[in-house]
């Protein structure tokens, strides 16, 4: 019997492809690649959908979801990269329940896992826009412009998927939906930080600290500036400060397992693992998820429960029909995967903040065991690479059940202390209202450190050119 796999093999050649780098790329032409995909994302981000009314660009409750996706409401990155981390989602869970037969050591079946991975993207890219249209996020086109709307998201998703596929294989530096990640986060610190925009409604400009300042030459009471909802404030001025160095802090934690090479008379070195194991990918997969299903909802409630009236659908989605920023009543589902996003409103209901940070920990939880044993991440594949680098721990025989045992101990609890973590410190951070949102802010710490350690490892290899067999680079 054909797998699913084989089966979508004839699909890929039509599925538009970047192709390997066939010499040595430069670190300068990576550096050069790698800006002219930002640029290229930056300004899609400031050219506004074809038509799509502008007065429908304002706020709405996916904005914090946005940050994470690196998406821009109205604009060709009206979907961000959300198309290709819910593909993600999904093709890893079906790997992961062994659904999928995939094996992922054999390259064939890589290239057909990322090629599927690739078209349910595209996939993905006419179902989400096609949601929004249905949701009311566009308006009311009629049939031509609403078609039209459809066609430039998927063509703008393509470019993105080119443009992530061209720095991932060797043309660039890290992966575009990392860099598109951190290009959106950064904007919004910087800009609900410092804009001068405004007045808004309490008379002050958009920007935290320059409310804070206003509020000092003015001769306010000075906490005022620390409560300003759903303003920028400084609580979650200095709240993003914290997270980002306690994610900082938590990142460079590490256990190191003592190996040897046996090809090299037992030379000593250390296998680091970090405290952080499963990095932030959990809860980027928890957020995509809470994502979808608030999209869902909308067009649930949009076309099925404009009235609140239908208590088959009330338990998983209910909006305030008389605000115009569709906000989420209480008793629903989708209002407890919902952040609380400031202290005024943890107060005011406690019971939403404990459920949604319960939530977000278990999903995050159940995400990271999921990812550590479709990445490669579980002892016991840890073990079989270690043995076929020719490593083996000191004193013991040089065996993938030995390893495995003692990688036995540390990386299973790493992995669920790292999902508790990684959901506990994005929670608190939305509910004390960070600026560029808790999960952005540990999406950019762990970003920023990754680039680090490319830039350090192409510098070192352009340096000394021997070192790149060690390096793993071509």
């Amino acid at each position: 019997m054909a797998r699913f796999l084989d089966l979508m093999e004839p699909i890929m050649k039509y599925i538009p492809e970047v192709p390997k780098p066939q010499r040595k790329v430069s670190l300068k032409e990576k550096v050069f690649w790698t800006g002219l995909a930002l640029g290229i994302y930056l300004v899609m981000c400031e050219i506004p959908l074809f038509g799509v009314p502008i007065y429908q660009t304002g706020y709405e409750q996916l904005f914090f979801y946005r940050v994470i996706f690196a998406s821009k409401k109205g604009s060709l990155m009206d979907l961000g990269i959300g198309p290709i981390v819910t593909a993600g989602l999904i093709m890893q869970i079906l790997a992961g329940s062994k659904i999928l037969n995939v094996d992922m050591t054999k390259p064939r079946d890589r290239g057909l896992f990322t090629g599927t991975q690739k078209f349910l993207a595209i996939l993905m890219t006419a179902f989400e826009g096609t949601a929004f249209l249905i949701g009311g996020n566009y308006g009311k086109p009629d049939t031509m412009i609403s078609v039209f709307i459809v066609l430039q998201l998927v063509c703008v998703g393509v470019l993105v998927l080119l443009l992530d596929e061209m720095i991932q294989k060797g043309w660039g530096l890290g992966s575009g939906v990392s860099l598109f990640i951190l290009a959106g986060v950064s904007q919004q610190v910087i800009w609900l930080s410092f804009s001068p925009f405004g007045p808004i409604a309490d008379g002050k400009s958009l920007g935290a600290l320059i409310a804070f300042f206003q509020t000092i030459f003015n001769g306010e009471n000075i906490l005022s500036a620390f409560s300003r909802y759903p303003y920028p404030d400084m609580t979650g001025f200095i709240a993003m400060i914290l997270v980002f160095l306690l994610a900082v802090y938590l990142e460079g934690m590490k256990i190191e397992i003592p190996v040897a090479y046996a090809k090299y008379g037992g030379m000593r070195a250390k296998i680091p693992l970090k405290f952080m194991y499963v990095s932030n990918i959990p809860i980027i997969l928890a957020s995509a998820l809470f994502a979808n299903f608030y999209l869902f909802g909308q067009i649930l409630w949009q076309n099925l429960n404009m009235a609140n009236n239908n208590p088959w659908l009330n338990w998983f989605v209910m909006f305030n029909s008389t605000s115009t920023t569709r906000e989420l009543l209480p008793g629903c589902f989708l209002y407890y995967i919902s952040s609380p996003r400031s202290l005024t409103n943890v107060i005011q209901d406690p019971i939403h903040a404990v459920l949604y940070t319960l939530i977000l920990v278990t999903f995050s939880v159940l995400f990271a065991k999921v990812w550590v044993e479709v990445s490669g991440m579980s002892a016991k594949a840890q073990a079989d690479q270690l043995v076929k680098a020719g490593l083996q721990i000191p004193g013991f025989r040089r065996s993938p059940g030995i390893i495995e045992q003692i990688l036995q101990r540390y990386i299973p609890s790493l992995t669920i202390i790292s999902g508790i973590g990684i959901g506990l410190l994005a929670g608190i951070a939305d509910m004390l209202g960070a600026i560029g949102s808790g999960i952005g802010i540990l999406l950019s710490v762990g970003i920023i450190y990754q680039y680090y350690q490319i830039l350090a490892k192409e510098q070192l290899s352009e340096t000394y050119p021997g070192l790149g067999r060690f390096l793993g680079q071509e």
